[in-house]
Formats: C-alpha cells, sequence, structure tokens
C-alpha cells in the first residue's frame, strides 16, 4: 500500500475542542426533582432541624429562652416517666406484633388456598376494620370496654361476677392491643396475599408432580416467597408501636386512673407540649424516639436482607 492511499483510506481526524468550551450541564433533571425536593424540605427536613434546635434550649422563668446545649438530653436519660412509657410501648411492641403478624399471615394463606370457599368475602371482611379510621376504632372499643355501660358490663352482669375487667391496670395494655390488632390485621393480610398472588404457578405444579403436601408447598415455597414481605409489615409495626397514641388517649377519658399522661412516649410528649407548654423538652422526647424508631427499623430490615441474600 503507498502512502497516497494509506492517507486516502485513513478515517478523518476530529476536529479539536476548544479548552475554554465546557459541556453545558443539562438542568432539565432538577427541573422534574424540584417540585418533590421543595416539599421534602419543607415539610420533613425543616421541621427535623427545628426540633432539634428546640432541644438545645430551655424556657426559664428568669431570662427567657436560655441555651443549655444537651441538658435537656441529660434529664431526659434520668427520668422515670419517659423509661416507664419506654418500657411499656416495648412490651407491647414485644407482644402484641408477632401475634397480629402471625394471624395476618394465617388469613393470607387460608384465603390464598384453593380449598377456602367465599375466600373474596373474608378478604373484604378482614381488610374492612383497616377502613375505619383509628379514632372510631378506639371509641367503638372503648364503648365495648366499658364496665357499666358497655358489652363487658352486660356479660358481667349476666354472669353475676366482675370477671371481664379490660379497663384494670392488668389488662389495659392487652385491650389496646386487641384494638390495634382488630385494625392493622387485615392491612398486614393484604401485604402478605399480594406477594402470595405473584409465585408463579410453574412451582406449585413441580410441587405437585413431586408429591409435596400443602404444609410442604407452604414451608418450602410461601414462607420463602413472603420473606420480603414479612421483613416490611415487621418494620411498619414497629414504627407504628412506637408511634402508639390515638388508642390510649381516647381511652384515658374511660381510664384516667390507669391510663397516665405519660402512657407511651408519645403522649408524654404531647402532653409535655400542649399541657406543660414545656416544648424543648417535649422535642427532645420526639427527637430521641425518632433515633430509637429509625435505629429498630433499619436493624430489622439489616437482617431481613441479609437473610434475603443467603
Amino acid at each position: 500500500m503507498t502512502t497516497a492511499s494509506a492517507l486516502a483510506s485513513a478515517p478523518p481526524a476530529s476536529p479539536r475542542r476548544s479548552p475554554h468550551r465546557r459541556a453545558r450541564r443539562d438542568w432539565r433533571g432538577w427541573a422534574f426533582v424540584a417540585p418533590f425536593m421543595v416539599v421534602f424540605l419543607a415539610v420533613l427536613v425543616a421541621p427535623v432541624v427545628y426540633a432539634l434546635i428546640l432541644t438545645l434550649f430551655r424556657q426559664q422563668l428568669v431570662g427567657g429562652t436560655a441555651f443549655t446545649g444537651f441538658a435537656n438530653y441529660a434529664q431526659l436519660f434520668q427520668d422515670p416517666k419517659f423509661w416507664e412509657s419506654l418500657g411499656r410501648v416495648t412490651l407491647f411492641l414485644v407482644v402484641q406484633v408477632p401475634i397480629m403478624l402471625v394471624l395476618s399471615l394465617c388469613a393470607a394463606l387460608a384465603i390464598d388456598s384453593a380449598r377456602l370457599h367465599g375466600s373474596a368475602f373474608f378478604r373484604i371482611s378482614i381488610f374492612l376494620p383497616y377502613a375505619v379510621p383509628g379514632v372510631v376504632a378506639a371509641l367503638i372499643w372503648g364503648f365495648m370496654y366499658g364496665n357499666q355501660f358497655g358489652l363487658t358490663g352486660s356479660i358481667n352482669s349476666f354472669l353475676g361476677a366482675d370477671l371481664l375487667q379490660p379497663f384494670s391496670s392488668e389488662w389495659i395494655l392487652a385491650s389496646i392491643g386487641n384494638i390495634v390488632t382488630w385494625e392493622f390485621m387485615g392491612y398486614n393480610m393484604l401485604i402478605f396475599y399480594a406477594a402470595l398472588k405473584v409465585i408463579p404457578g410453574e412451582l406449585y405444579e413441580a410441587a405437585e408432580i413431586d408429591g409435596a403436601g400443602q404444609f410442604r408447598i407452604i414451608s418450602g415455597i410461601k414462607l420463602p416467597a413472603l420473606r420480603g414481605s414479612i421483613v416490611i409489615a415487621t418494620i411498619f409495626s414497629i414504627i407504628g408501636s412506637f408511634q402508639l397514641f390515638n388508642e390510649p388517649n381516647l381511652l384515658k377519658n374511660l381510664a384516667p386512673n390507669v391510663i397516665s399522661s405519660y402512657f407511651t412516649p408519645n403522649m408524654y410528649a404531647y402532653n409535655l407540649s400542649f399541657a406543660g407548654q414545656q416544648f424543648n423538652y417535649s422535642a427532645t422526647v420526639a427527637i430521641v424516639m425518632g433515633v430509637i424508631t429509625a435505629t429498630i427499623a433499619y436493624i430489622v430490615q439489616l437482617r431481613g436482607s441479609r437473610q434475603e441474600v443467603r
């Protein structure tokens, strides 16, 4: 090949870009994200930052608001009312959440099975309490728990003895747990049922060919497929347990001697703020509870992700 033919076959040299010319950034993506970022900063970030600032100050009788650093946190960690309320919701979480999730799982498995007649009716019936507002649900069960005017009082009068005492100090937490389970069992059931419906039918056909029974199908196919949804439902239930407020706050008027103003951490923060005018200390309770809730939820999510990888 001659030099002329080589030069002719060579690709044309690309024009050199001027070192002063830079690639222009495309800001159109930020235009789509901007509405969300504005709402996110205004609704979530700004209140949290403001609450953190409040925790560093304290309202004093003399001198007004004064910067105290971490004095509110030191006081909170030595506050017996806070630890009592935190222990109460922790006990509620340990007992109520597993019971609710097991009942929801059993309901989802029963509705998903082909042996249950009228599965659509049962699915709607179990999910229907979730459509009832939490305030209305607490009032309904509160009047049913009434010793003198409710269903409990009627049963005790029929039996001639005070056998049922849902508003006693020994049973009040179980009574609230019953209300929460009634409210959210259908919600968790729907999460599990949706996960069951996306399982490929080929897995069931292969299991039938291998002669697997129903219990083997549940343990070998359905439960592994539900692992992700169980983790999600557990995280939601943990957050809801630490946020327990509506039910005890509404039942407080019916059982004032049993449900105190610091029955749960959220009730404690609410009463500190709106009844005691201790906004700085109330913000401290809220921030500490937010950190505890986020930490426990993250640990559950992390352990669930590791099990899925395995």
